[in-house]
């Protein structure tokens, strides 16, 4: 064997047989006589891809015969044989520290395998590059395949929007975001059910955001345990210039909708939970009366009875047409035709979802901004008359500017920004006035959800962060009447 690494025999070189070095002691401590040699190949050539024996096989059997072209080491005596590549016995040289000589590139059988990948993107058809979109999606191409797809998408619109939905599946798979669905799940799939098979019977557009709503919270309250259900709950509203709450728990809380959707119950005919004939009609009255007529604790068995009644509402709407939008419900001080009276239980269920979800720690974004818009404009037109009522009751300043029914009056425009915003003109002297830009006197900028949090009674008037201008009065007068809309 020579000192090169290549093993000869009849003159004819062997190559590709690669050693692979063991670990050597440094060169000081080194005893060149107990390093064990390794074992020669037997006569014969050996495969190019055979593998070298380890370092640490058996030595040889000393009457086992040697290879003819193997030479022993000159010395005075038997001594150890002369290593691959390294110095001779007894010679006092030091081992050769380093990596194994290279073996000569001198064919292509016995060059080593490129390391160097291209990433130019290979010639592949239409189908095939078509099948790699998934694994070029979860990044399992190689670099080849990974550049002749994005080079396929730049010239191919069909797949170019299948990889586009198929990266944004891929989002789907990761664990680390939110598991709780779109809010706007629910009414895309119903809009695309609807879309291809209209209902024979739809729900009125006014009894929508009851609807969407109720469905809303009873998605919370399915979601919550038994223990929740007794969560304490603190409600909030106004009474004159000051505001109050009451303390009950979740199941509370829906005893409470469901004594005051009764009266949209009794409009339409339906049964009234708290036998209609001798239930008073304001809703605060009826909602204690509700809770002291409960020997127990109200318990979850009250969603039942809750979701039942909103489903026989919305289905009797549906089913008495147009004309029963405008029948009169009445809420004992004023009443409301059945479409804001709708409106105004689902802002209360909105509000009251925000509540319980406060309570147990849940997720509750505000309404669609279509559905927000409506229970604002409600507010909005319910205004004049808040306003008129305290005035009447010494609470707001005087009128200063009277005019004749459905004339335009002296106004404050109204500004809602963001979610469900828009622009309304409040009539400030009379609720007959009609609002109007050209006589607005101040103006109040409020975002949506602000200004909903305003009329529920959940901030004070002086908390509520709106941008002013004009007529100060006019502007303190509007906003404690928009909390004034507020009650149990």
């Amino acid at each position: 064997m020579s000192g090169d690494g290549r093993e000869s025999e009849g003159g004819e070189e062997v190559r590709g047989a690669r050693r692979i070095p063991g670990p050597r002691g440094a060169a000081d401590d080194l005893d060149l006589a107990s390093v064990p040699l390794p074992p020669l190949p037997p006569p014969g050539g050996t495969a190019p891809d055979e593998a070298v024996p380890e370092q640490s096989a058996p030595k040889p059997e000393r009457d086992e015969p040697e290879p003819p072209a193997a030479e022993p080491a000159p010395g005075p005596g038997p001594g150890p044989e002369v290593a691959d590549g390294g110095p001779e016995a007894g010679t006092g040289a030091e081992p050769v520290q380093g990596p194994a000589p290279e073996v000569a590139d001198d064919g292509p059988e016995a060059r080593p395998p490129e390391l160097f990948v291209s990433s130019a993107p290979v010639d592949l058809p239409h189908q095939v590059l078509k099948a790699l979109l998934g694994a070029w999606a979860l990044s399992a191409c190689s670099a080849e395949e990974t550049a002749a797809v994005e080079d396929h998408l730049t010239g191919c619109a069909p797949c170019a929007d299948e990889a586009l939905r198929l990266r944004d599946a891929v989002g789907l798979l990761h664990t680390d975001g939110s598991l709780d669905l779109d809010p706007t799940l629910r009414t895309r799939v119903l809009d695309g059910c609807f879309g291809r098979r209209p209902a024979r019977i739809p729900v009125p557009e006014w009894a929508a955001p009851y609807d969407a709503e109720t469905a809303r919270l009873d998605a919370l309250l399915r979601d919550i345990g038994d223990s929740e259900w007794h969560a304490p709950v603190r409600l909030q509203w106004f009474e004159e210039e000051r505001q109050v709450s009451r303390r009950t728990t979740v199941a509370g809380v829906i005893g409470h909708l469901m004594a005051v959707d009764g009266l949209l119950s009794a409009a339409l005919g339906l049964d009234d939970p708290l036998d209609g004939g001798k239930a008073p009609l304001d809703p605060t009255e009826r909602t204690e009366t509700y809770w002291s007529a409960t020997r127990r604790p109200p318990t979850r068995a009250v969603r039942e009875p809750w979701r039942a009644q909103s489903h026989e509402l919305i289905r009797t709407a549906s089913f008495a047409g147009r004309n029963v939008a405008e029948t009169s419900v009445s809420y004992g001080a004023f009443a409301l035709p059945l479409q804001d009276a709708a409106l105004d239980r689902a802002f209360e269920c909105w509000v009251h979802g925000g509540d319980i979800a406060d309570a147990v720690d849940y997720p509750y974004p505000a309404p669609s901004a279509a559905h927000l818009h409506r229970m604002i404009d409600l507010a909005a037109r319910m205004l004049p008359g808040a306003l008129a009522g305290r005035r009447g009751a010494g609470l707001a300043g005087p009128a200063k500017d009277l005019v004749p029914a459905g004339a335009p009056g002296r106004s404050l425009h109204l500004e809602i920004e963001g979610h469900g915003g828009g622009d309304w003109y409040i009539a400030l002297d009379s609720p007959a006035a009609v609002g109007a830009p050209e006589r607005a006197v101040a103006q109040v900028a409020l975002d949506g959800v602000e200004f909903c949090r305003l009329v529920a009674g959940h901030i004070s008037p002086v908390e509520a962060a709106a941008g002013q201008e004009g007529d100060r009065e006019a502007i303190r007068d509007v906003l404690f009447a928009a909390a004034s809309l507020s009650r149990l």
